[in-house]
């Protein structure tokens, strides 16, 4: 949606159903992609929340403050398309997770990182059949292949849809048992936010919050939480 420059032109926005899901309107007529494909969703929560979000729309449109209207265009325009290109990048998450990879020193923050991310891993184990190993600092820890292969059909098995909000859910974190966990409902979306944020709240308790930086998590933080919920309304 990137270039737009439309301005509003519709008194109300609503949902119906269609053929293959739910329809977004404006006025009666269906809103579309901008590869001009019909904006067709699976549920008609997430098309009524899509209206909403154009509903609240004034002047001139702003697609930063549609982040499900844009999230659902990614998966009808590109997704559809690239469905197994994305399988495969999130899947190599698996092998750098976040967190596999813990601080050496000081041990306060070693111990803060195995408190918060050590019953996830303990999760993966168990629930998705997903070992993983822990290493210290930066260096790359292999990773056994069953794991990443029971890992990678997690992610295959999810809707075209719900993996449009999942690439954010892990890209952001970096972190695909987190995601993983998340959708799972093992964590809240708040609770997945503050264990991706262990390394960074650490420095900040040490030197003080950068301005620039706080500014930068807080947006990380909102597309996270846009993409958790355009994940529940796709269920």
């Amino acid at each position: 949606m990137s270039g737009w420059t439309l301005k509003r032109f519709w008194t109300r926005a609503t949902a119906e159903p269609a053929e293959g899901g739910f329809a977004v309107l404006l006025d009666g007529r269906r809103v579309k992609t901008p590869a001009k494909a019909p904006l067709i969703v699976p549920t008609q929560a997430l098309a009524e929340a899509i209206a909403a979000e154009w509903d609240a729309q004034t002047g001139e449109v702003r697609p930063d403050t549609m982040p499900l209207t844009r999230t659902a265009n990614s998966a009808i325009d590109k997704l559809s398309v690239q469905q197994a290109e994305v399988v495969d990048l999130l899947a190599e998450y698996g092998g750098t997770d976040l967190l596999c990879y813990r601080a050496e020193a000081p041990q306060a923050l070693a111990a803060r990182q195995a408190a918060g991310w050590n019953p996830l891993l303990d999760w993966a184990a168990t629930a998705l059949s997903a070992p993983l190993a822990v290493g210290g600092g930066i260096i790359p820890v292999p990773q056994p292949a069953a794991s990443l292969a029971a890992l990678r059909s997690q992610v295959a098995a999810l809707s075209t849809f719900r993996l449009a909000a999942f690439h954010d859910l892990v890209a952001i974190p970096g972190s695909l048992v987190l995601a993983l966990a998340l959708i799972n409902r093992r964590v809240t979306a708040e609770e997945a936010w503050s264990l991706c944020r262990i390394d960074e709240d650490w420095q900040a308790e040490l030197w003080g919050t950068d301005e620039e930086a706080a500014e930068t998590a807080a947006l990380r933080q909102a597309a996270f939480f846009d993409a958790h919920r355009f994940y529940e309304l796709c269920r």
